[in-house]
């Protein structure tokens, strides 16, 4: 598998309000393979959301380099293409949503590009389709739902066809109903365009959905694999401030108590397997 992102000692500085500098990144190695759907998980000034930044040059290194499909992120010749092939959605959809017309709205960014118009509009049907609004085409994007507003941000992002989608949080300001909605979008972007997919969340249920997850604290990788293997390591998680599914925390508890259970049930059918093994024992 060729890399899609590569971070080799990244390190990220700023001055806070009053001066001082402070270290959001701190020497991060990091590949991620064209194709994979990746989860980023942290508390809240872990570095993930930096981190994401750097995928799509908004942030440049302090210290280190990040290459996004073999071009340094460094050199601004390079940054059209960077976010071109590397787009970015935000955690607020209204912040990214510039059009009083859904189709409008999705075909911005291709007018830019000077897509030719004919090309636009298949491109335009096809990324509404792929998320499922293309019924609300001719809608103004300020009557929808967060969950269908951030689904068209979506849609804007498929539209320029990258290789890649960075999606920061981009659940955080919806209701479940909205939640779910997104992340079958995610899936879709990944399984069947085969486009790769970074998700920086904190909701445990969204990270269980990725082919590999990365835990970030105090700037740097904290733990990097399966989730299965990730999320079985509930000490350390909570060490770093985080949560673990429902299901893991339901076995985890047992356990305080010896009950010896394996920490392995990603779904609520795993984990009544688990449960019903053991109470027939």
């Amino acid at each position: 598998m060729s890399e899609m992102i590569k971070t080799e000692q990244l390190r990220y500085h700023y001055q806070d309000e009053e001066g001082r500098p402070v270290t959001a990144l701190d020497g991060v190695d990091l590949e991620i393979g064209r194709g994979e759907f990746v989860a980023v998980l942290g508390h809240n000034g872990s570095g993930k959301s930096t981190l994401a930044g750097h995928f799509n040059a908004i942030r440049l290194p302090s210290g280190g380099t990040v290459w996004v499909d073999h071009m340094d992120t460094r050199v601004e010749e390079n940054t059209y293409e960077i976010r071109k092939n590397c787009a970015m959605v935000f955690q607020n959809p209204d912040n990214q949503i510039v059009a009083t017309v859904v189709e409008e709205d999705v075909a911005f960014a291709l007018e830019n590009m000077g897509v030719p118009p004919e090309e636009i509009r298949r491109r335009v049907d096809d990324a509404l389709k792929a998320v499922g609004m293309y019924e609300f085409r001719e809608h103004a994007p300020h009557k929808l739902s967060g969950g269908q507003k951030q689904r068209i941000a979506i849609a804007g992002v498929i539209a320029i066809m990258p290789r890649c989608v960075v999606l920061d949080e981009p659940t955080a300001m919806l209701d479940p109903r909205g939640r779910r909605e997104v992340m079958e979008v995610v899936r879709v972007l990944n399984e069947r365009f085969g486009i790769t997919v970074v998700l920086i969340t904190h909701h445990m249920d969204e990270a269980i959905q990725a082919g590999r997850v990365v835990v970030m604290h105090h700037g740097r990788v904290l733990m990097d694999g399966a989730p299965r293997e990730i999320f079985a390591q509930v000490d350390a998680l909570k060490g770093a401030s985080l949560d673990v599914p429902q299901t893991i925390e339901i076995l985890y508890e047992l356990n305080r108590t010896g009950a010896g259970l394996p920490l392995a049930a990603m779904s609520v059918n795993e984990c009544a397997d688990i449960l019903q093994g053991y109470l027939a024992g």
